[in-house]
């Protein structure tokens, strides 16, 4: 593995655990992390009372470079991954729904709430 994918992939490591402590902070339970699929990855499962939600992290060297950082594309994936996980994580009347955690070093994380509408 190059130097630079090492990187990022510490880098992507470092974001999920701010934002896992960013979501617990803010009363998320986290029940699964980097839950991989046939059809794509989801960084983290979390629950806060009937809500379900399927969370994509990005990160980031500066606060600029969120700006683009997801796309529908990466978003389609992680609703392709979703949808075929759901049943191992969903209750009977939850709202499900998907976000995106997005940090930055030195930043507070910005979350997208409900970032994919036509979600299951």
């Amino acid at each position: 593995m190059s130097d630079r994918r090492i990187r990022a992939e510490r880098d992507g490591r470092r974001g999920e655990t701010v934002a896992r402590l960013y979501l617990r902070l803010t009363g998320w339970r986290v029940l699964a992390r980097r839950v991989k699929t046939r059809r794509g990855e989801v960084d983290l499962v979390v629950r806060r009372g009937r809500t379900l939600c399927f969370v994509e992290v990005k990160w980031r060297r500066t606060a600029r470079e969120l700006n683009t950082a997801i796309d529908a594309y990466r978003l389609r994936r992680v609703a392709d991954a979703a949808e075929l996980i759901a049943a191992r994580y969903q209750k009977v009347g939850d709202s499900v729904r998907i976000d995106v955690v997005l940090v930055a070093p030195f930043r507070w994380p910005r979350r997208i709430v409900n970032a994919w509408q036509p979600l299951m």
